[in-house]
């Protein structure tokens, strides 16, 4: 499959870990009837020039991909291995059945070690009910902080830290998406220059111990100085259009199906 037109990167999700609305929350952004409030678990689409991958396998990925009228999709990268970023992977089963082909998944050993144990149906020929369609057909690619080829496009890693655990963030052309941070380590920042876009964690006002808050993304986005930046993975602590009106004119708040435009030459 070839990718016609002008490609996109999709962002199928800007929600944290619980979604929002959460559950139990009654709270403005909860309850809000603006659409770009409704924000389900982060992932995304990569319209690449021999087809689409995914960044993460969030739990809402079905919905996500029938609204954004996706239909086929042939590989999937991972920038780590909590249940929001991973646990939507079966999803992947009917595109196995499309292609007849085994899945490659991209992603470090800790999220292989988790899929594994997660969808160890996958990975146990003896299981009883095994039958064609019954599991998804995934293949692993292990990947670390060098760039790698995928669907006509390159794809580079990104070290961050998420807390204490070190995750990918990835950059496609003169776009990164860098989610779920809380660091930046120095040998990265030049991975993030010349950036046209970039998409990037900001979970609330308030300081987090595991990412970045509205504030330390402002000061990551005025020393990378993209022409363009994204906040995403955001809780029910901000409201769409009341955090934008606060926000500098090259920084916007991010919401679930915004298409990002890629370089067509990258």
């Amino acid at each position: 499959m070839t990718t016609q037109g002008p490609r996109h990167l999709v962002l199928l999700g800007t929600g944290t870990s619980v979604g929002i609305p959460m559950i139990g929350c009654h709270c403005d952004v909860c309850e809000s009837s603006d659409p770009r409030n409704q924000r389900t678990r982060c992932g995304v689409a990569v319209e690449a020039p021999d087809g689409i991958f995914l960044i993460d396998t969030p739990p809402e990925l079905r919905l996500q991909l029938v609204r954004e009228r996706i239909d086929l999709v042939q590989a999937a990268v991972f920038t780590h291995n909590h249940a929001d970023h991973v646990f939507g992977l079966d999803d992947l089963r009917i595109f196995g059945q499309y292609l007849d082909a085994a899945i490659p998944l991209y992603c470090e050993s800790a999220v292989e070690k988790q899929i594994r144990r997660a969808y160890h149906y996958a990975f146990s020929p003896d299981l009883p009910n095994k039958h064609r369609g019954a599991t998804p057909r995934l293949r692993f690619e292990r990947i670390g902080t060098d760039s790698f080829p995928l669907l006509g496009t390159t794809v580079q890693p990104i070290r961050l830290h998420h807390g204490r655990l070190p995750v990918l963030g990835f950059r496609i052309g003169d776009v990164a998406y860098c989610t779920d941070v809380s660091e930046i380590p120095e040998p990265s920042w030049p991975l993030l220059e010349g950036l046209d876009v970039l998409i990037i964690d900001a979970l609330r006002e308030k300081p987090h111990p595991t990412h970045f808050s509205v504030d330390q993304s402002l000061q990551v986005i005025d020393r990378v100085k993209p022409k363009l930046a994204y906040l995403t993975h955001i809780s029910h602590f901000l409201d769409h259009q009341r955090t934008n009106q606060m926000l500098p004119d090259n920084v916007r708040m991010a919401w679930d199906g915004l298409r990002i435009p890629l370089d067509t030459t990258s």
